[in-house]
């Protein structure tokens, strides 16, 4: 698990890792409009707390949405969504981590994308995909570390800070799949 450092007490605050709930969603739009500022994020401009709720919302209804809480603060989140529309893709999920910026490096992306990863097999998903802005030395090798290969690239996908971007695609085999798969299990029959 990750931790802080308490400094009014001299020692490591843990961060704890939870199912968010539509109360944190000041707390998770807080960690992610700074990446709005940047090509990290495509979207121009960051969403306040009650579009980050709407959004939490929809993911809560299948998918995990997770938060690091540190002192009662969120210091990071991860989620995964749907990959595709598609009926063949029910499998496979999309899955996103951000971390608040004076908080990187600290095992927290690590520990979020940990969590999510038992979290989606328990549900019975197979392959998990992430996007990343190039270049993002940071992102991709937190992927590749986590197992995560690189599967292809969209080329200038993305106009944002005056320049073209590439988005690098990687891809992770959660398990085996089986078949012919059962269909995965709402997150709401993992957690309780």
């Amino acid at each position: 698990m990750a931790s802080g450092f308490d400094a009014r007490w001299g020692f490591p605050m843990p961060i704890s890792i939870r199912l968010a709930t539509l109360d944190d969603a000041a707390g998770v739009a807080a960690v992610y409009a700074p990446y709005c500022e940047t090509p990290i994020s495509f979207e121009l401009e960051p969403p306040d707390a009650d579009e980050m709720r709407g959004r939490m919302a929809r993911v809560l209804e299948s998918y995990p949405w997770l938060v690091a809480e540190e002192g009662g603060s969120i210091v990071g989140y991860a989620y995964a969504g749907r990959h595709s529309e598609r009926a063949a893709y029910l499998w496979s999920v999309n899955v996103s981590v951000y971390v608040a910026r004076a908080r990187h490096r600290s095992g927290i992306g690590r520990s979020l994308y940990l969590t999510l990863f038992d979290m989606l097999r328990h549900q019975g998903f197979v392959n998990a995909y992430a996007g990343i802005t190039l270049p993002n030395p940071g992102s991709v090798g937190l992927h590749a570390s986590l197992g995560f290969e690189p599967v292809g690239v969209y080329r200038r996908v993305g106009f944002k800070c005056g320049a073209w971007h590439d988005v690098a695609w990687y891809q992770l085999l959660l398990q085996a799949p089986l078949d012919p798969p059962p269909a995965p299990v709402s997150i709401l029959s993992v957690v309780i």
